[in-house]
């Protein structure tokens, strides 16, 4: 089990830190301990360091290890640190068993390595991480990784498995699954950009979502899912205008956008994290980097941080 012996996990906004590269291509310690420290005075739910937005398929091992060590020391017990396991069955199984060596929460099952499996080989690829801790587990419904309602159903017998992110967007598949298994699971959105299709996930009881943009402006992260609680439609919509679609039509532009769009959007907001990002990653492109500074900078004015009381 968890670290405190819960099985539960908190509802609400999910802080996924990058990964920050010097120019050299080390991984730059203090801009990650910042990242940390940001996201936990921000109040994120959970930290979930090393998965996408953390550049998971490009770190070594001692790189991963020394991502979890700063997440556990940064999170000071606020928040619970969940980190991200993948790959290859045997690496998978290793990295959850760091991540248990070193205090973690949990962790998110990222898909395994390009095989496009059978339910049951996606079953027992899941099953044998899963019994391999006593940590939280979350499945990821993405990719060459996709569940259907039995694989599930299958699954929830094991008491680690708290929860699901779907990354997917198969609005049927994900209504067959959350009420088939009703509370068993933690119902928690990952698509990119989660805050554009939360409206439609919140109504199939996803209450925990992913967000990008809460690497750098975590206060219209708030802003926007307390809108959307309170059904709030015009603020919803006002958002969506200002400041979500614009950034969405941004990332849309290169492929690893949603990886690198961050770095951008952070360094805008003057957190020393640079624009490195690894190969097969793209830096953002100039001409976009300048079009994401004029949206933060609308977002900033319209939306100034002392909007973070109304949370």
């Amino acid at each position: 089990m968890s670290q405190d012996g819960s099985r539960s996990f908190p509802k609400g906004i999910l802080g996924f830190p990058v990964t920050p590269f010097k120019e050299s291509g080390e991984v730059d310690q203090n801009a990650l301990e910042q990242n940390i420290d940001f996201l936990v005075k921000e109040d994120v739910s959970a930290l979930f360091i090393g998965c996408g937005s953390g550049e998971f398929q490009s770190l070594g091992e001692k790189e991963y290890r020394q991502l979890i060590e700063a997440a556990v020391h940064g999170s000071k017990n606020k928040v619970p640190v969940y980190t991200g396991v993948g790959g290859n069955i045997k690496e998978a199984v290793k990295q959850a068993e760091v991540s248990e060596e070193l205090g973690a929460d949990g962790y998110l099952m990222l898909p395994p390595y390009l095989i496009q499996g059978e339910q049951e080989g996606l079953y027992h690829y899941f099953e044998t991480v899963i019994s391999s801790t006593e940590l939280n587990a979350v499945v990821y419904q993405r990719n060459n990784a996709v569940l259907d309602v039995d694989t599930v159903e299958r699954l929830t017998a094991f008491p680690q498995l708290i929860g699901m992110k779907d990354g997917l967007g198969n609005m049927e598949l994900n209504v067959e699954i959350t009420q088939t298994l009703g509370s068993r699971l933690e119902w928690m959105n990952g698509m990119p950009f989660a805050e554009v299709t939360m409206p439609a996930y919140y109504k199939l009881g996803f209450e925990t979502y992913s967000s990008a943009i809460s690497n750098y402006i975590p206060h219209i992260s708030r802003i926007f899912f307390e809108a959307l609680k309170k059904e709030q439609h015009d603020k919803v919509q006002q958002l969506y205008q200002d400041v979500i679609l614009p950034i969405n039509h941004i990332r849309k532009k290169r492929k690893g956008y949603a990886v690198s769009l961050i770095k951008a959007g952070m360094e805008i907001m003057g957190m020393p994290v640079g624009q490195a990002v690894r190969p097969p990653l793209v830096p953002v492109e100039k001409e976009h980097y300048t079009e994401l500074e004029n949206v933060l900078k609308t977002a900033m004015e319209k939306y100034p941080l002392k909007n973070k009381q109304e949370g």
